[in-house]
């Protein structure tokens, strides 16, 4: 395994990252993008070192979170930080997400998030890292893979929440579609008004009839810093 290292988020909660596996904005966008219930089940498909699933329990505290990641050791980390921390209702599960696992629970789940890997294969420059090419690059998985795997976890209305790049809207949306995944809300992220978008988040329901709102955008900076948002995002 690669060196291992905490990184402390509020409530002192320490996240094990790696130079292989770690987190970004992103991933705190579309945790809190998909504002789970209490009583929700979710699972969050291609974990990496479980940051999702951590997050939604500290600020939503759904039921039970599945983080499902097909690397063993972003699964290792995951259980490092569940151990470390205490940490209860957090199921890691070393796993392929277009196979699923084992007694999966086929449409049972209120919530699936996934923070993809934003390249298609042979698009732009591929980092040196095996690990780092299947989570940023179309390897292991695409939004094809994502969406199909959501559409049989996902009880009836419920809900699939990824994030992307603003050139992938099309793909996401299309992949939504073809698998019975509609399109509900849309947002864009960008860093202030004047700059274009550099990230989209975006819910669909199972079985929903078709007519999707678009939010009003988020924005990354402030007058002073981060944005009044994105801070409230931060924190429980």
């Amino acid at each position: 395994m690669d060196v291992l290292r905490f990184e402390l988020l509020e409530n002192n909660i320490k996240i094990c990252v790696t130079k292989e596996h770690t987190f970004g904005t992103d991933a705190f966008l579309l945790a809190d993008f998909a504002k789970p219930r209490h009583k929700d089940l979710v699972c969050d498909l291609g974990t990496g070192c479980g940051i999702i699933p951590v997050f939604m329990q500290i600020k939503f505290s759904p039921s039970l979170v599945y983080g499902i990641d097909i690397q063993k050791q972003a699964i290792e980390q995951f259980e490092h930080t569940i151990e470390i921390n205490n940490l209860d209702r957090l199921i890691p599960v070393c796993a392929d997400l277009k196979e699923l696992w084992d007694g999966y629970p086929g449409n049972m789940l209120d919530v699936v998030t996934c923070n993809p890997p934003y390249k298609a294969v042979n698009s732009g420059c591929e980092t040196k890292s095996e690990a780092q090419k299947i989570a940023r690059h179309e390897i292991m998985c695409n939004i094809e893979d994502v969406c199909r795997s959501a559409s049989k976890l996902l009880k009836s209305g419920g809900r699939l929440c990824m994030c992307n790049r603003p050139e992938r809207l099309a793909d996401v949306i299309a992949a939504m579609k073809s698998n019975n995944i509609e399109p509900k809300e849309l947002r864009f992220v960008s860093k202030t008004p004047a700059d274009a978008p550099w990230l989209f988040l975006i819910e669909g329901k199972l079985g929903s009839k078709p007519f999707m709102k678009v939010l009003p955008q988020l924005y990354i900076n402030g007058n002073n810093g981060y944005s009044d948002e994105l801070l409230s995002v931060y924190r429980k």
